[in-house]
């Protein structure tokens, strides 16, 4: 027996001739990943069975997303080759079990897609699972490549050394940061380079400038922050949830003006303006 199908019937509860559940003195104790993978596994099939729709004569529809929260201590120990084995090893065992739920029924999902995400206010050992039925939280990004640009023309007298035609892309000039803050605990700091950003969950017909996730209460487009050119900061409300200042629900469309002082709430997200000083 392979040690995927061992772990598959353990998540099953079926100890009968499994090697992992053989646990005695003079046997070793489980590794502590296949402790934590079984935990994981038994969770996301667990919000599976939960989110699991069947339609009179259709086929049985799943989430096809699957983000998965640890601490920043669970993250630390998950990375490289081994985060790589334990979303690998996720996605094997959990369409095996999409398929065992959905029946004799057809299941419309062909892939299912597991993240690992951090989560600050998770202790060591805990772990939280968010189905995700837009396709619209996941890292997947696309790349479209650089348009290439025309080679510069030597000039007449053809003295223009070799690798003389370097051109140096001017780097973008940061004006302020946003801290990004949730349930007391500050999550990241990101630069802003653009004098008007846009907000929100994202998807992937929807790009945002400043992605939040994590929380499906926020709109793939949620809000949009603007600086003006007097160093002014403007928020305009988008979402469908309200979008505080100060605990203030501000109103949709309309610009409203903000100071560096003032805490924007987004949800369970909390946004603090780190601004630098304006150049007149």
């Amino acid at each position: 027996m392979g040690l995927l199908e061992s772990i598959r019937r353990w998540i099953d509860g079926i100890d009968a001739d499994d090697p992992l559940a053989e646990v005695d003195e003079q046997k070793k104790p489980r590794r502590v990943w296949e402790e934590f993978f079984v935990r994981i596994a038994r969770e996301v099939e667990a919000v599976m069975q939960r989110e699991m729709i069947t339609p009179p004569g259709g086929p049985t529809f799943l989430p096809r997303e699957y983000i998965v929260f640890l601490s920043n201590e669970d993250d630390k120990e998950w990375r490289g080759d081994k985060r790589r084995a334990l979303e690998q090893g996720l996605r094997h065992i959990l369409s095996e079990r999409a398929r065992e739920l959905s029946g004799k029924t057809q299941l419309a999902n062909k892939s299912f897609v597991i993240e690992l995400r951090v989560d600050g206010t998770l202790n060591k050992g805990e772990f939280r699972v968010q189905p995700v039925w837009e396709e619209s939280e996941t890292g997947s990004t696309t790349v479209t490549p650089r348009p290439l640009q025309e080679a510069p023309t030597a000039r007449d007298d053809s003295t223009v050394a070799e690798g003389e035609a370097t051109v140096v892309r001017k780097r973008p000039v940061e004006l302020y940061s946003i801290e990004i803050w949730r349930d007391g605990v500050r999550q990241k700091v990101v630069p802003i380079s653009k004098p008007e950003i846009t907000i929100g969950r994202g998807s992937r017909s929807v790009t945002v400038d400043l992605p939040i996730t994590g929380d499906p209460e926020i709109s793939r487009l949620h809000a949009v922050l603007a600086r003006d050119d007097k160093g002014r900061f403007w928020l305009t409300h988008k979402g469908r949830n309200p979008t505080l200042v100060n605990g203030r629900e501000v109103a949709r469309d309309e610009p409203t003006p903000i100071s560096l002082e003032d805490k924007i709430e987004i949800c369970s997200y909390t946004l603090r303006i780190q601004s630098k000083p304006f150049d007149r």
